[in-house]
């Protein structure tokens, strides 16, 4: 299994870290336009191995030959959001970025699955598939994981009770538009309307469509990468060791949820070879309404694109 990360900012830095933590790949390579700084980290997370006793190696460079072959591309590069900034404000400057790295990396490695983290994520995803002609079960995004893992590390700081017991999805597109379904939230199996009143709860669905941006606020300079990260290698431990998972991701929809021709945020289940089905659960008449209006969000940005 090789692996290539493009971008060593610090998402890309700690995405390659954990996944040679993980040892989810034999060789890793990172890339970055800024010279010397893939290879300085490449190096430094290399000379970890011994100590954590991982057999992986670890490639850092500015060009593009050394990806050839890679299964997986985790595209972590792009520019942060700042105080003040939503991820669509990202939407130009970061289609160029991602324009760039996709239509470098895709020829070299024609059979990979690529996985987004760049923002805007659902739009970005869509860059990324429409550039480099993969198939759809091979293109997708993470922000579903990071959604969900917000959502469900505010419950339980709220409950006081271990984030493993709490089971929770949300859907829609990477935004302050994202859908959290209390109805579909569980603690041990138990709806999470037996645990807090529904104002509790609406505060934290809020806090969860806010969470990207009240890191930003306290970060100033910069956006979070240590959630991102872990969802993103969720995502590559899932299609590593085909679990098959059930995963929220930024998935093309063809009809499924009545919804067509945009990325947005769903249930799938993963495995070695992408994502081998779109799961529908079925929603209420608000639910779907939400995800499609948060669906429309989506394609009225891919719309301004040109590419």
């Amino acid at each position: 299994m090789k692996i290539t990360v493009i971008g060593a900012g610090h998402v890309g830095e700690v995405t390659t870290q954990r996944i040679v933590d993980q040892e989810l790949a034999q060789e890793v390579v990172l890339v970055d336009i800024i010279e010397g700084i893939p290879q300085g980290k490449g190096l430094d997370i290399f000379e970890s191995t011994p100590i954590g006793g991982t057999d992986v190696k670890v490639v850092g460079t500015n060009d593009y030959e050394p990806t050839a072959d890679s299964d997986i591309i985790v595209m972590t590069a792009g520019m942060p959001r700042k105080p003040g900034m939503s991820r669509d404000d990202l939407l130009q400057a970061n289609t160029n970025i991602v324009q760039s790295c996709v239509e470098k990396a895709a020829p070299l490695s024609p059979n990979a699955i690529i996985i987004m983290v760049a923002n805007p994520l659902d739009v970005m995803t869509y860059v990324a598939y429409k550039l480099s002609g993969f198939p759809k079960h091979r293109v997708f995004g993470m922000a579903g994981i990071l959604d969900t893992a917000r959502y469900r590390a505010f419950i339980a700081e709220a409950l006081d009770v271990s984030v493993r017991d709490i089971s929770a999805i949300v859907m829609g597109g990477h935004g302050d538009s994202m859908v959290p379904l209390p109805r579909y939230t569980t603690i041990a199996g138990v709806p999470l309307a037996q645990f807090m009143s529904q104002d509790k709860i609406d505060a934290i669905v809020e806090r969860t469509r806010k969470g990207g941006g009240e890191i930003v606020a306290h970060l100033k300079t910069g956006s979070a990468y240590y959630a991102p990260s872990a969802a993103a290698v969720e995502m590559v431990d899932a299609i590593v060791n085909n679990k098959r998972r059930i995963l929220p991701c930024s998935a093309w929809l063809e009809g499924e949820y009545g919804l067509n021709d945009v990325y947005v945020g769903v249930p799938v289940k993963l495995g070695r070879n992408g994502i081998i089905e779109v799961v529908e659960v079925q929603l209420t008449d608000e639910e779907k309404a939400a995800l499609h209006k948060s669906a429309n969000g989506v394609k009225e940005n891919i719309a301004k694109l040109s590419l």
